[in-house]
């Protein structure tokens, strides 16, 4: 995938992950993508470990595993913020 795509799909994702898992985040559309993009590569790296696949485009299976990786972050952010 292009730049372009990865920055498409990070937001989508980390605008999901925000959507499924709401709160006071800091930051703003630039920490949603950042968190949306490694929510991608942390998504299909556990995917790939455990036999799922990766993320290889734009398609359903791979918004799934990425929005998983994004949701795990989004989880691990908050936490250390709270400190």
């Amino acid at each position: 995938m292009g730049i372009i795509t990865w920055i498409l799909m990070g937001l989508i994702v980390g605008a999901l992950a925000k959507f499924i898992m709401p709160g006071d985040d800091p930051g703003g559309i630039f920490v949603t993508i950042l968190i949306g993009i490694a929510g991608a590569f942390v998504g299909g790296f556990l995917a790939s470990l455990v036999g799922f696949g990766t993320v290889t485009g734009f398609d359903i299976r791979s918004l799934l595993i990425a929005i998983g990786g994004a949701l795990l972050l989004l989880f691990g952010y908050r936490k250390l913020k709270k400190r």
